[in-house]
């Protein structure tokens, strides 16, 4: 009874400490989404900040360089999309058009339902928008609220992301010695950078999966003569990104575009192509790429996506699995970490005293280590609280 007890106590107060914690992320989460956003591009992008600063250019610089490159890449990327929809635009409307009659032709046929009642449903529709013109325009404005807020989140997402790749380090370093007293900096400093590079991992990995998806789809759907094939390998390429739903969905809208503008043989054709590149992702993709940053049980991966949607939505289904893998990775070094058992193997490398009692030593040792560990990782850590 007693260790019930002192696990129930524990366990309501770890509940209300994340039962208010999400209260208040849910209340700035303007502010905390796009830095959320901004963390994984900085996962995404600093390999490249690296690669150039290794080159000796200016951290400064490379940021700046590496920053302009992903603009680039995602204006050309937009520009080709708008381009094939604008040179498609007349056979997407005869298309579209066609499918309408083809709805209609078959609710005549399947249900007897007559034209004047077609008519009637219709002129309903028209006149239940006239008469609601007033939601519809209050609908509006919100929508351009909703735009002001996208832009601000973007430009949050732009210069937390140049900060990040500039001065992660130091940031990171400035934190943990705010929150945890000098002697005891080492352990979580090393968790922090685990969890990093599950991060990173996790993002590349996703990232050239989501790319081979989008190209082996994209490619397929050219092949087979549906317009449109650019956009739907980029609309691939984005829900790729939402693990386990959004692969399906995209897969959906490529058969239904194909069915509008080809037919259903064509459209049959298209989901062969979804399906197989599924296999090869599910079979040969994922377990190359995706199992050497995230080794994580798939029930979790199911829980953890629900959950995150349940609470967040599309932004908890994005960073519910690569937070579950940071967790894991963090809760393993944890759980596998022992601090005694490390100063006693520093003792016995350094040789201690034999008149020095235990727990003197051990308290040498710490500090000694930690001191090393801080100037081996970073020689500019004496500043990084000007950060």
């Amino acid at each position: 009874m007693r260790i019930a007890a002192a696990w129930a106590w524990r366990i309501i107060l770890l509940g209300a400490l994340l039962y208010f914690a999400s209260r208040i992320i849910g209340a700035v989460s303007e502010v905390v989404i796009p830095v959320v956003v901004a963390l994984l591009l900085c996962a995404l992008l600093k390999p490249l900040v690296d690669v150039l600063d290794r080159h000796h250019l200016p951290r400064a610089l490379a940021v700046a360089v590496t920053i302009v490159v992903a603009i680039l890449a995602i204006g050309a990327l937009l520009t080709l999309v708008v381009w094939q929809v604008q040179t498609n635009f007349g056979e997407l409307s005869d298309s579209v058009s066609q499918g309408l009659n083809q709805i209609r032709d078959w609710l005549k046929d399947t249900f007897g339902v007559s034209s004047t009642q077609l008519d009637t449903a219709v002129s309903s529709i028209q006149s239940w928008i006239k008469s609601n013109s007033d939601k519809i325009t209050a609908g509006a404005v919100s929508t351009a609220t909703t735009i002001t807020r996208v832009v601000t989140g973007m430009l949050i997402v732009l210069f937390s992301t140049i900060f990040f790749l500039k001065d992660g380090r130091r940031i990171w370093l400035w934190t943990v010695r705010v929150l945890v007293p000098r002697e005891y900096e080492a352990v979580p400093d090393e968790a922090g950078l685990r969890a990093w590079a599950t991060l990173g991992g996790y993002v590349h990995a996703t990232v050239a999966v989501a790319a081979l998806d989008g190209i082996f789809i994209g490619l397929g759907v050219f092949v087979v003569r549906v317009p449109l094939a650019i956009p739907i390998g980029v609309l691939v390429f984005l829900f790729s990104f939402i693990p386990l739903f959004g692969a399906t969905i995209s897969g959906l809208i490529a058969v239904l575009i194909a069915l509008v503008f080809n037919g259903p043989i064509a459209a049959i054709i298209v989901l062969g192509v979804v399906l197989g590149v599924q296999q090869l992702e599910g079979h040969v993709l994922q377990p190359v790429l995706m199992s050497r940053a995230v080794k994580v049980h798939p029930l979790a991966v199911v829980v953890g996506i629900t959950t995150g949607v349940t609470l967040a939505g599309i932004i908890g289904a994005l960073v519910a699995v690569p937070l579950i893998a940071m967790v894991n990775t963090v809760g393993t070094f944890l759980a596998r970490h022992d601090p005694e058992v490390e100063a006693k193997s520093q003792i016995e490398e350094e040789g201690g005293e034999a008149g020095e009692s235990e727990p003197e030593r051990t308290s040498a040792v710490s500090e000694s280590a930690d001191v090393s560990h801080w100037d081996a990782r970073d020689p500019t850590q004496e500043d990084a609280g000007e950060h």
